[in-house]
């Protein structure tokens, strides 16, 4: 698979660094062309005035996360009286740093993610849940690895800090190992998957669709994936928290449109298959072969997983509690996160109620 471009006209005008060793988030905004400006000035005016606010959102390839290119393409943004700014980045974790940095109002990004920033000391909201991963997450390895306890020494390739850094030490600690006993190796995703199918490393951890292209490599299989943790990768639209306090308003438009969004593809879904595929640069029959992987939820689906539920994995409150001391333990963060206020699931109510 070619490496996923960026338009020019899409380009984030953002250089982020982001440095997990020392467990902080920096990021400087710059830009070599003022017209790709991507700082949001959010103008809250009545679509009823034929005004439409404006609004910037960040996403990346991730199957969960194509469907705002839907959005954007049937005009559902404008429907719900948005003008939207929408920017993909090929570099999930400067997309979290954007957020970080105010460079996007909203970004797609998963809970581990989001309690990561948090813990930072980002004010950051969930406000509406996108998708669970259910095996678009995986730890693909060479023939000659066949189990975890087969990890030991070997060189294992991942973005570092991230969602698949996260999955990659829940398996090792299936087997009562952690990083320590393999040879850990951070590395972009993309870079990751590229260098994995090219013969480097011994494993890697991506997400689809890098999936596809780490696969090529022959003898390549998944030694596990997040269809064996249910509920650890939940994917979200997160809000910063001045969005989400100042203009509330723009925010239920950005989750009526979402939901919009997902009723549009479900009656269309040969002319939806065909905008995804596009957007992932992939086929439409490469493309249908990840949909098991990640599960979009409905309205239903994104309340149910807000309430709290002790001891049940998909429930968001109940996954954050297990994740937070995780984060700390792991070495992936200095302390645990506030996680009170992280939640914001009256906009997901008040879509499924019209108001």
């Amino acid at each position: 698979m070619p490496q996923r471009r960026i338009p020019s006209s899409r380009r984030a005008a953002v250089l982020a660094v982001s440095c997990f060793a020392a467990l902080a988030l920096v990021a400087a905004g710059c830009s070599s062309d003022s017209s790709d400006d991507t700082s949001a000035s959010t103008d809250t005016a009545s679509s009823g005035g034929g005004e439409l606010a404006e609004i910037s959102i960040g996403y990346s390839a991730w199957p969960g996360w194509f469907p705002l290119a839907v959005a954007e393409e049937q005009g559902i943004f404008e429907d719900n009286g948005l003008d939207v700014d929408l920017t993909f980045f090929a570099d999930y974790t400067a997309s979290l740093d954007a957020l970080v940095a105010g460079q996007v109002d909203i970004n797609a990004q998963t809970l581990s993610d989001t309690i990561f920033g948090v813990s930072a000391g980002a004010d950051q909201k969930i406000v509406t849940v996108g998708d669970n991963s259910t095996g678009n997450d995986a730890i693909i390895c060479d023939a000659s690895i066949t189990s975890i306890e087969g990890l030991a020494g070997k060189t294992v390739g991942a973005e570092a800090g991230v969602v698949d850094h996260f999955l990659l030490l829940q398996g090792l600690a299936t087997e009562d190992m952690t990083e320590e006993d393999i040879d850990f190796q951070g590395i972009k995703t993309d870079a990751a998957a590229a260098a994995f199918a090219g013969g480097q490393f011994d494993c890697v951890g991506v997400f689809a669709p890098f999936t596809v292209q780490a696969l090529e490599r022959p003898g390549s299989h998944v030694l596990f994936s997040s269809e064996e943790f249910s509920g650890v990768i939940p994917d979200h639209f997160v809000a910063t928290g001045e969005l989400v306090e100042d203009h509330p308003d723009v925010v239920q438009k950005f989750v009526d449109a979402w939901y919009d969004t997902l009723a549009w593809m479900e009656a269309n879904p040969t002319e939806a298959l065909e905008i995804l595929a596009a957007e992932a640069e992939l086929s439409t029959t490469e493309y249908a072969d990840l949909a098991s992987g990640t599960t979009l939820f409905d309205v239903d689906e994104a309340i149910d997983a807000f309430e709290d539920r002790a001891g049940d994995p998909t429930s968001l409150p109940e996954m954050a509690r297990r994740i937070n001391p995780f984060l700390v333990q792991s070495g992936l963060a200095e302390e645990e996160a506030d996680l009170s206020g992280l939640f914001s699931p009256q906009f997901t109510t008040a879509a499924k109620s019209g108001s």
